[in-house]
């Protein structure tokens, strides 16, 4: 355990991002998997509509530091090539 009061702080800082960070990307993950399973039902409309919230969501999570730009655009292509590429 740290000893010096900024170390302390820094533990505690460290904690909440984490949470934070963790939360964001976790619901990434969730708005990937309901584009997926939209893809696999062969639903083009709730794809279309689930790849636009899962964009979104990707984006803030760039903005927000948690993912790389490169990271970012990298699933969104993925979600975006899965989507355009239905029957």
């Amino acid at each position: 355990m740290a000893n010096i009061k900024s170390a302390k702080k820094r533990i505690k800082v460290i904690e909440t991002k984490t949470a934070r960070n963790k939360a964001i990307k976790s619901a990434v993950k969730t708005y990937a998997k309901k584009v997926i399973a939209s893809v696999n039902a062969g639903e083009k409309d709730t794809a279309d509509a689930n790849l636009k919230v899962a964009v979104k969501a990707i984006d803030k999570a760039c903005a927000k530091g948690v993912y790389h730009k490169n990271t970012a655009s990298r699933k969104k292509s993925t979600l975006a090539t899965l989507v355009n590429n239905m029957a």
